[in-house]
């Protein structure tokens, strides 16, 4: 299957200068070109795409997805390097986590600590509609 750069745009959910940078700076690779000289995406574009999407997603500056991108090209020999950055990022987003559930346990225990408030000083259940752990 192949698509049109709007179309891998839509599909990817980055915009068409997104697509265009992403290979001007080499995350990647120049797509094929139809008969008409316009760029074709193939599924294994759009995947690759949504895995540089999760990428940023986690945090991980474009300098790192770069060289990553870049061992990519070098295939099994690249693997182990691959992994370590992988691993790296792993344990960044676990760390910024950690950091979340942390403010979250604290916002937590406001909203509970103002649904006692309410109970005691009007007699009403608060309304916590809306809020889920």
């Amino acid at each position: 299957m192949s698509y049109s750069i709007a179309e891998a745009a839509r599909r990817s959910g980055l915009s068409i200068d997104t697509l265009r940078y992403y290979e001007r700076i080499k995350l990647l690779d120049p797509p094929a070109r139809d008969t008409a000289g316009r760029r074709a995406y193939s599924d294994e574009d759009l995947g690759w795409l949504a895995f540089l999407t999760k990428l940023r997603t986690t945090g991980m500056p474009i300098k790192s997805m770069r060289e990553y991108a870049s061992l990519r090209r070098h295939g099994v020999a690249s693997a182990g390097r691959r992994k370590a950055l992988l691993v790296d990022q792993r344990r960044s987003v676990a760390e910024r986590i950690a950091e979340l559930q942390g403010c979250l346990d604290v916002l937590d225990y406001k909203i509970d600590n103002y649904a006692q408030i309410e109970r005691k000083a009007f007699g009403v259940e608060p309304d916590m509609e809306g809020i889920s752990a």
